[in-house]
């Protein structure tokens, strides 16, 4: 972990949706990491200020992928930029995924919008070393079908379920309708046996885990992503405190049952 931002050059970018950007990074010099499923690194736009974005993707060579939707004036910067551009880089933060805990289980990896950009390392791990994991499934919602991300690769991640749905259809959608715990009723898994990961709105994360609980899997098997106003990312401003926890450090991957009874409390 490094607390300066170091330099990277941004090699490609591919346009998600309208206001959704993927890029790629590599290190100028020295790379950061290595960076586990589920953590994040602090982005610096030169000049203007730095958010955390979670790690889409992880190269050996130390390249970084990310999704960033633009939401703020840091984010609208990032997306902005062209091919060859510089960014700050430091991580990696917080807490990942806890794949190995999963390890002879069945997975419902449930996401809502950008948390799906989270998500997506988790599954390459998953499907780089299917013999280790019980079944699949892959719950993707979206406001609509434009607001889809990774549009290519949610074909291979149907196996042996997986589905899309969206809130508002629009015209020539032929899918799902609907919001995204509707999908587990379609779901190929043993509660008794499962451990599930999600990520998304808070509401939708809240409903979600709340489900998963009510058809028997356990809340310390039901891993969340949650996020608060991180700023410094390393536990001492305060900003991004949920309770007793610091997401910045302590998350963003919590488990449900430590997670449920702060996401229940208005003013936290």
């Amino acid at each position: 972990m490094t607390l300066v931002p170091l330099p990277h050059r941004l090699v490609s970018r591919h346009r998600e949706t309208a206001d959704t950007v993927t890029f790629e990074l590599e290190p100028l010099s020295g790379g950061l990491g290595p960076f586990s499923p589920g953590q994040y690194a602090m982005l610096y736009a030169f000049g203007i200020g730095e958010i955390p974005v979670s790690v889409c993707r992880a190269a050996g060579d130390g390249r970084l992928t990310h999704t960033v939707r633009a939401v703020g004036a840091v984010s609208r910067a990032l997306c902005d930029l062209p091919a060859g551009a510089s960014v700050g880089v430091r991580g990696p933060f917080g807490t990942g995924w806890n794949l190995r805990a999963a390890r002879g289980h069945d997975l419902l990896v449930v996401a809502g919008g950008i948390g799906l950009a989270p998500l997506r390392p988790l599954i390459d791990a998953v499907l780089a070393e299917p013999a280790a994991y019980g079944r699949l499934n892959v719950l993707v919602g979206a406001r609509t079908p434009g607001d889809l991300l990774y549009r290519a690769e949610l074909p291979a991640w149907r196996r042996p379920f997986g589905a899309v749905t969206v809130d508002r259809p629009a015209g020539g959608w032929t899918g799902r309708v609907g919001v995204v715990t509707a999908l587990l009723d379609e779901a190929l898994f043993a509660p008794e046996n499962a451990t599930a990961f999600v990520c998304g709105p808070e509401v939708m994360m809240r409903a979600t885990a709340r489900e998963l609980v009510h058809r028997g899997l356990p809340a310390g098997r039901v891993q969340l992503s949650l996020e608060r106003n991180m700023r410094c990312a390393t536990g001492h401003c305060g900003h991004c405190q949920l309770g007793p926890l610091l997401l910045c450090r302590d998350g963003p991957v919590v488990l449900y049952d430590r997670a449920e009874p702060l996401l229940t409390v208005r003013e936290l």
